[in-house]
């Protein structure tokens, strides 16, 4: 049996992969953005072992869901499936950052850094993310994002990069990063043409499975198959600027 967190677990694809894995025997704990949506989650979920909560659209309850996480023990795997779409392009936080950087990029960054190192990494990006810039000079500077123009697509590179660079730095982990598809959840919408069941089939075979094609590192997968991604989130370089912007805007080092 598998210990496996999930962020974005109160529904979509987070919750439909919590309870295949509950069904597979495996202990999950759930994550939820506040209370109300934590007890709905925990009545959705039978057999869920815990629901934590955090709004990962700010940095200092990020860094404190990763301490509640840690006071559970460790996990033998990590789901970063938390993210958003649909918020507007001039939303901007307390922290004053845009929403879309702080839940889709940051959030992923802090948590993979402060919650005890896990067997396995399961990042979840986007085919979008081919459009995404990887110019990383045009990322925010500390709290001076307000006037940032960050992208859903560029989110959605920086969980790839952030993937990959994990892969380089923690040869004792496998991290990879997933494109769920275009599927018919709240996110992707009613009209979405993709099959929800390989949404999110992905994420818990990379999670469990001791299957050699799923005990890999440093790949980006699409329904079980490695897909082609940008060729830009391999390079060291771009990684390690990445990682020094998400370190300087949160106060966060990745050891």
């Amino acid at each position: 049996m598998a210990r496996i967190f999930i962020t974005g677990s109160a529904d979509g694809l987070g919750q439909l992969a919590a309870k295949a894995l509950i069904k597979q025997g495996h202990q999950v704990v759930l994550h939820a953005r506040n209370a109300e949506r934590a007890k709905r989650a925990f009545d959705k979920v039978p057999g869920a072992g815990d629901v934590l909560t955090a709004d990962l659209s700010s940095i200092d309850e990020t860094k404190a869901l990763a301490s509640k996480v840690n006071a559970l023990g460790k996990f033998d795997a990590v789901i970063h499936n938390a993210g958003v779409y649909q918020v507007s392009r001039n939303s901007v936080h307390a922290d004053g950052l845009p929403v879309l950087f702080v839940v889709n990029s940051l959030a992923p960054y802090i948590l993979t850094c402060l919650i005890q190192k896990p067997e396995r990494l399961i990042y979840l990006s986007s085919g979008m993310h081919l459009q995404g810039d990887p110019n990383l000079d045009r990322l925010p500077v500390g709290t001076q994002g307000r006037n940032s123009h960050v992208t859903y697509s560029d989110t959605k590179l920086h969980d790839v990069i952030l993937s990959m660079a994990i892969a380089r730095k923690w040869t004792d982990v496998f991290a990879n990063a997933v494109d769920p598809g275009w599927v018919p959840t709240k996110m992707g919408g009613a009209g979405a043409p993709d099959n929800i069941e390989k949404g999110f089939q992905t994420q818990v075979w990379l999670a469990v499975s001791n299957e050699p094609e799923a005990r890999v590192s440093g790949y980006y997968f699409h329904h079980k198959r490695q897909a082609h991604y940008l060729p830009a989130a391999k390079d060291a370089g771009a990684q390690e600027q990445f990682l020094a912007r998400c370190e300087q805007i949160t106060g966060v080092l990745l050891q």
